[in-house]
């Protein structure tokens, strides 16, 4: 039996408002979640994911009351993350109406956390979320890509993308699944917010690496970015925030194309 791919709404929350930005910066207002959510859940969103963008940064929690507010709305899985650092941080979104736990600085700082995730909560509950960008500073220990005569690899982003970690993307998606992750929320920082379509190459590369199922996100500005991922990788699930937020398409439009190119989805 195959498996249908899955299409992810994005909240990428700041100030209790749905924002968007280029590159993780420039952010705009893109409208309240508790709409958008409701909204998302009725046109047919395999799942949704809330991401509390400047918790970490910030280095507060999570707003949970915002996080109740969402889950109330939809009946479809539900992933939160931002400012996750210990199983309490993890507990008190769960126990708001998340589905799913995302920790991304958080499992960096303290990667024996997604195992202790995993043991309390259930791997399916554990989504470590990388998000990646390009370095063409070239060091040892590291997977070397080539495009246009350029080397570079992937290095990881934490606080939001702000700052830079030394740490191979490759290396650590592959230590994330040993550890005990259940998904990889896939974002790549260079492509995030383009509209240009998915990071290909990154993409591919995580998912041949990992065990685990992998959503790809960042650049998705049309139901053709869609089509391809799922072509060219092995992706379970593409994230889209953009092409959503500002009703360029609707979630039951794009699953309807991708039926219509014979890609397996769930309408």
């Amino acid at each position: 039996m195959t498996l249908t791919k899955r299409i992810i709404p994005c909240l990428d929350i700041k100030d209790g408002r749905v924002v968007k930005g280029l590159n993780f910066e420039s952010i705009k207002d893109a409208g309240d979640p508790v709409e958008l959510a409701a909204k998302y859940s009725d046109e047919g969103a395999d799942e949704l994911v809330f991401l509390d963008i400047t918790a970490s940064d910030e280095k507060r929690e999570t707003i949970k009351d915002l996080v109740r507010k969402v889950a109330s709305v939809i009946d479809i899985p539900f992933t939160v993350g931002g400012g996750v650092n210990s199983l309490e941080d993890a507990r008190n979104i769960l126990l708001n109406g998340a589905d799913k736990v995302g920790v991304n600085t958080g499992a960096i700082k303290n990667p024996q956390l997604v195992t202790e995730l995993m043991e309390l909560f259930g791997r399916q509950c554990v989504v470590v979320a990388i998000d990646a960008k390009k370095n063409f500073t070239i060091k040892e220990n590291v997977t070397i890509f080539s495009e246009d005569d350029r080397k570079f690899w992937f290095e990881v982003f934490i606080y939001g993308g702000k700052k830079g970690t030394g740490i191979d993307a490759i290396h650590w998606a592959k230590k994330v699944d040993h550890l005990g992750a259940g998904e990889i929320l896939l974002t790549s920082i260079d492509k995030d917010g383009t509209k240009d379509g998915y990071d290909i190459l990154l993409t591919k590369s995580i998912v041949d690496s990992v065990s685990i199922p992998v959503i790809a996100s960042g650049g998705c500005g049309k139901p053709d970015d869609v089509v391809d991922v799922f072509k060219k990788t092995n992706v379970d699930a593409a994230l889209a925030a953009s092409i959503f937020h500002y009703e360029t398409h609707g979630v039951e439009g794009v699953k309807v194309f991708l039926k219509e190119k014979d890609i397996p989805v769930r309408l």
